[in-house]
């Protein structure tokens, strides 16, 4: 049978700053308010009967939220405090053998759950997935996917999985009613009884939508061109033409499992690009590097341990292209007037920003991927997602991310995240002193702003309810200051 579920989570948040710190906000799914607030969502769903070949969910999750707003908030929209009424998840989903489709608007699986308890969010900044990292709201949509399935001629030693999809934004943004495809394709190998790798592309590309008086059409010659990764036909922007349809970009992973006697563990590189020099790793070093490793008994005091390094400095290079030589314009058509005085470097990758698609990869003015890589207008402390958000003013960072989790008196769960970064804006605008764009890697000293923040988060179950608490805290020099503090109470009940 279809077991039924049922929950409701009241919480409120207070800070020192007004602003909520960091941690209480990000990789929240876009619902916690940004100031000192409160949340509640009831949310209930079935789960998918196994004992039937061909199976069948659903889930709905409503939430409302109060903010008691700020200066820049009142500033941007006319009003300080602000409430909110908002639909996280509205889907239905049908499975039959190794295919699902998921309708409607639904949560992305993360991964790195500490202590059991995917309640308490995961211990990864970016939930395992640099593109899709749970701290933007869901957008209704469907996606098709395969779960592994063995490739033939490999003693199932090679497996085939992945994801193929599209949704449509709802929020303000520069381009309006923009939509999104989403491709994702992975191979698995079975190394040994023990270890497994695992390699593949997660690529996403907005596209379609209005700006001003420019529109790109929904065709399927668009559509077709944005699926495969092609440039714009003569009638698109010519920035379409010279690189590819929309903006398109991306995650490239590599990762390692390990399954030891009662534990495991995990490495991963995960590697953003945004064109085609980062797909094809010329914006190596740059990724998330994970190591997580963890008990199969999530009772201990510790049952797991995360640690992470981002480095995203690079982006290709520090330069785009340079004039092409003499030699090199023989070999080029001259009627091609991009490339013919000019050969692509491929530098200035500028992670999830675009020149057309101006908002960026966000959704309700937060990063859809990584929320390290904040949002334009963090820094001067006048973003708020109400308004509309031109893309994130960080994506050249340097940090290492700890957490540990596991249930106090084996009993208690908590997830303890303290993270350390080195932030430096973008190429093009620098957060302090000289770019370091258009010249000689390591020719400019740069100089980041520091930034640490940190969360201890638990929960207490009793039974049918459950009191959560969190508590936050912020300081450098990217964001304010601060402390917040977060309490509250979730009841749940399931039944068959």
């Amino acid at each position: 049978m279809n077991d039924f579920i049922l929950s409701l989570l009241l919480t409120g948040a207070l800070s020192s700053g007004g602003s909520l710190p960091f941690w209480a906000t990000a990789n929240q799914w876009g619902l916690m308010p940004e100031n000192d607030g409160a949340l509640a969502v009831l949310a209930a769903h079935t789960q998918y009967d196994t004992s039937k070949d061909f199976q069948w969910r659903w889930g709905v999750s409503l939430a409302a939220n109060y903010d008691s707003g700020t200066a820049a908030a009142e500033a941007a929209t006319g009003k300080a405090a602000d409430f909110r009424l908002m639909a996280d998840e509205l889907y239905a989903s049908a499975k039959w053998k190794m295919f699902s489709v998921d309708l409607g608007m639904k949560h992305f699986d993360l991964d790195f759950y500490g202590a059991g308890t995917p309640t308490l969010g995961s211990m990864s900044t970016t939930g395992g997935h640099i593109v899709w990292s749970g701290n933007a709201r869901s957008m209704p949509g469907y996606i098709i996917n395969l779960d592994p399935v063995p490739l033939p001629w490999t003693n199932k030693h090679a497996w085939l999985y992945g994801s193929f999809g599209d949704f449509k934004t709802l929020d303000n943004r520069y381009v309006a009613g923009a939509l999104v495809h989403r491709t994702k394709v992975f191979l698995k190998f079975n190394i040994t009884e023990r270890l497994d790798f695992h390699f593949g592309f997660d690529h996403y590309a907005l596209w379609a939508g209005k700006y001003d008086k420019a529109e790109m059409p929904i065709t399927l010659e668009n559509y077709l061109r944005i699926v495969l990764g092609m440039h714009a036909s003569s009638k698109g922007s010519q920035s379409d033409q010279i690189n590819v349809i929309g903006d398109q970009g991306g995650g490239e992973l590599l990762r390692f499992d390990w399954r030891g006697d009662g534990w495991k563990a995990t490495f991963q590189h995960d590697i953003p690009y945004a064109d085609g020099s980062g797909m094809g790793f010329q914006n190596f070093p740059d990724g998330v590097n994970t190591l997580w490793f963890g008990f199969d008994d999530k009772d201990r005091w510790v049952s797991d341990i995360l640690y992470e390094y981002q480095y995203t400095m690079w982006q290709s290079g520090t330069r785009h292209d340079r004039p092409t030589t003499e030699e090199e314009r023989q070999h080029l058509d001259p009627n091609d007037q991009y490339h013919y005085w000019r050969k692509i470097i491929g530098g200035g990758d500028d992670y999830f920003n675009n020149g057309e698609y101006k908002s960026g990869w966000t959704y309700y003015g937060r990063p859809m991927g990584d929320p390290l890589m904040v949002p334009k207008g963090t820094y001067k402390q006048t973003w708020t997602g109400r308004a509309m958000v031109l893309g994130v003013e960080n994506n050249r960072l340097k940090a290492h991310h700890v957490s540990i989790a596991g249930k106090l008196f084996k009993k208690l769960p908590y997830k303890l995240m303290l993270t350390y970064s080195k932030n430096y804006g973008t190429y093009g605008a620098p957060y302090t002193g000289e770019s370091q764009w258009g010249k000689d890697p390591g020719t400019v000293k740069e100089t980041p702003l520091h930034q640490v923040s940190g969360a201890l988060v638990g929960e207490i179950p009793l039974r049918h309810f459950a009191i959560t608490w969190g508590l936050y805290a912020d300081r450098g020099q990217l964001l304010e200051d601060n402390f917040g503090a977060q309490i509250g109470l979730r009841y749940m009940f399931s039944a068959q």
